[in-house]
């Protein structure tokens, strides 16, 4: 198989700091991962199983906090680890070509909070995994893996240099691609048939890009009430998972 639609290598050598117990237990779990090291209080890093090779330093609350982001909440682990290798979107659709998982793609979604909560949302609806751009989505950092609860871990993320590439790729695997937008015409439930679905989400504010848009066999939306305007892309992600599964 061809491999398009792929994640490019990263230039920048900087490792990640993960910090909190879901985020580096996570880590720690994945035999993909590579930590490097890790800091941590005596009372958090003595409920690990930790590698003895592996570089640990003792450290109080304080000392932690000087590590991450300013009012980052550790609860006592930080961890250095490398970013995780490069997936092929072709490689992932292969792999999953005999299974019904939906997939999600995100048109410069660039908030690390938001990415970290749609990993955890595709976690939780067991997604065949997400796709975002390269130079429009944030790096692996803290913040996602925070907000992904170890969904960083377990979800595969493929990064791309063309979006609409990709779309194609993924329509060629017998993915139906929904992009959901305020402007359509139909609900999600509507636009569902029984194919496999690839839902597609725009930025907060400015939605999906025109060519994008074009890319996606359907535009759908979700049924919110018209007191909202509009739904954070995480809580949309989380609702159009769910109503997927419960097709």
């Amino acid at each position: 198989m061809a491999r398009r639609g792929h994640r490019p290598s990263q230039a920048s050598s900087n490792r990640p700091r993960f910090w909190g117990r879901h985020a580096v237990t996570a880590a720690l779990a994945n035999p993909n991962r590579t930590v490097r090291k890790i800091w941590g209080t005596r009372e958090a890093l003595a409920a690990l199983d930790l590698p003895p090779i592996l570089p640990v330093t003792f450290a109080d609350a304080a000392d932690l906090g000087r590590l991450v982001p300013a009012d980052a909440p550790h609860q006592g682990l930080v961890a250095e680890v490398d970013p995780l290798e490069d997936i092929w979107l072709g490689d992932l659709l292969h792999e999953g070509q005999d299974d019904r998982r939906p997939l999600v793609v995100l048109d410069q979604v660039t908030d690390p909070h938001n990415v970290g909560a749609i990993l955890r949302s595709a976690a939780a609806f067991d997604a065949l995994g997400i796709v975002t751009q390269d130079r429009h989505a944030p790096p692996e950092s803290g913040t996602v893996a925070r907000s992904a609860s170890g969904a960083l871990e377990t979800v595969p993320w493929i990064r791309v240099v063309n979006l609409a590439r990709a779309l194609e790729e993924i329509a060629e695997a017998g993915f139906w691609r929904i992009g959901l937008t305020g402007h359509a015409n139909q609900t999600l439930a509507e636009a569902m048939g029984t194919q496999r679905i690839c839902i597609v989400l725009g930025a907060e504010g400015e939605g999906m890009r025109q060519n994008t848009e074009a890319h996606c066999d359907e535009l759908a939306k979700l049924p919110i009430s018209p007191k909202v305007e509009s739904l954070n892309v995480s809580n949309a992600a989380a609702i159009a998972l769910y109503a997927v599964a419960a097709r």
